[in-house]
């Protein structure tokens, strides 16, 4: 088994491609220990030290690191820990546990009359957004819109990296504004 990596814009996380399927639909984050039960493979990953987050997409697996660790000292037990779990044939997550949608209409906030907008809002986001930040690890959802400003979740390689701002303030907020003219503002939640 041959795994790749790829740099991500977030110095403190590291995409990994292990050249087969990850999760068939949707994706997973777990940034603490506790909520690595829903994975084995993420339990696996937080067992190494520095660990800090996980994320699975469809065909990568992103890892964040705690700020002070050198990639060169954690690499090799995350490619054996990830190579051992594919090679012991062990599920991604554990039974009864499903990966999140791109849609996750829980806690989703905005004014009814909005609704067609932000239909819009989502689709821009799955067919536009969404597979741009797939290959630099990461997942950007919908959360809310309120007095024209889109409220987004960051996760994955987008949480906490430093262009992320650049991002959505050059990037995401630019495209909305340009097809939704009713969006101002673009921001993190």
């Amino acid at each position: 088994m041959f795994i790749q990596t790829e740099a991500t814009p977030n110095p403190a996380t590291l995409k990994f491609l292990p050249g087969r399927e990850v999760l068939a639909t949707g994706t997973l984050e777990i940034t603490e220990a506790e909520g690595a039960k829903k994975s084995p493979l993420a339990e696996g990953l937080f067992n190494v030290p520095g660990v800090t987050g996980v994320f699975f997409g469809q065909d990568f697996i992103t890892v964040t690191k705690r700020g002070d660790l050198d990639w060169q000292h954690l690499k090799p037990a995350i490619l054996g820990t990830i190579m051992d779990h594919y090679l012991k044939g062990r599920p991604v997550l554990a039974a009864g546990v499903e990966a999140i949608s791109g849609v996750d209409e829980e806690g989703e906030f905005f004014d009814p009359n909005d609704e067609a907008l932000v239909g819009t809002i989502k689709e821009l986001l799955d067919t536009r957004v969404r597979p741009a930040v797939a290959n630099d690890g990461g997942d950007i959802t919908f959360k809310g819109f309120k007095e024209g400003v889109v409220y987004l979740n960051m996760k994955g390689s987008c949480a906490g990296c430093p262009s992320s701002t650049a991002t959505l303030k050059h990037g995401i907020e630019n495209l909305l504004r340009h097809f939704v003219p009713e969006v101002t503002e673009v921001r993190p939640v």
